[in-house]
């Protein structure tokens, strides 16, 4: 006896398609997000703008330092934390003998930073990081060349930024020579953070 066609198939099989899909594409968001800081511009964006050169392959992805979250208890190990401990980044960990190019701030002085985000993300905050005063620029940097707590914090209680957005704070007084502001995108929904270093001259 012959067999009745069983016509619920196709759309059950485009179902299952459709299913199989979701799933990759659930877990790939939160890759998507994605910045970096233009004021003062990032070792990645100096390096996408050609100012810097030999910088691999950051020179095509400045908004990509992606590491893990909960600096500075956790996060990249020290002398990775440019890099955001990626080590195809490792070019934005290398002091170059510090000789980075530097954006010229005054210490006690209200600064705007400014970010450029590829992709908006739901957010923690963002924070800003300053080293010590007498710290060495031509070495890595490491967390105890840091201030212990940032010196700016803006919360965004989970909200998604704007493409383009600035936060406004004041620069930490009794600062001269060269110095890093070490920015740090922390994401609310997934477990990394974005991690931005500038080079400034105060």
């Amino acid at each position: 006896m012959p067999r009745r066609p069983i016509r619920h198939r196709a759309p059950l099989l485009a179902a299952l398609a459709a299913a199989s899909l979701a799933v990759p594409l659930a877990t790939a968001f939160p890759a998507a997000a994605h910045g970096y800081t233009t004021n003062p511009p990032s070792r990645g964006a100096l390096c996408a703008q050609g100012v810097v050169t030999g910088c691999g392959d950051i020179q095509w992805e400045p908004q990509s330092v992606e590491g893990p979250k909960g600096f500075p208890a956790l996060g990249p190990s020290d002398g990775t934390i440019c890099a955001g401990g990626i080590a195809r980044f490792a070019q934005l960990d290398d002091p170059r003998g510090g000789n980075w190019p530097t954006t010229r701030l005054t210490a006690g002085r209200q600064f705007t930073f400014t970010w450029h985000l590829t992709a908006q993300h739901a957010t923690t905050s963002f924070r800003y990081f300053l080293t010590k005063q007498g710290w060495d620029p031509t070495r890595p940097l490491t967390r105890a060349a840091l201030e212990s707590t940032p010196f700016l914090t803006v919360p965004y209680n989970g909200a998604r930024p704007a493409a383009d957005i600035s936060h406004t704070g004041t620069l930490p007084s009794g600062r001269t020579g060269h110095h890093m502001i070490l920015a740090v995108w922390d994401v609310a929904d997934t477990g990394n953070a974005f991690y931005s270093c500038s080079d400034v001259a105060f």
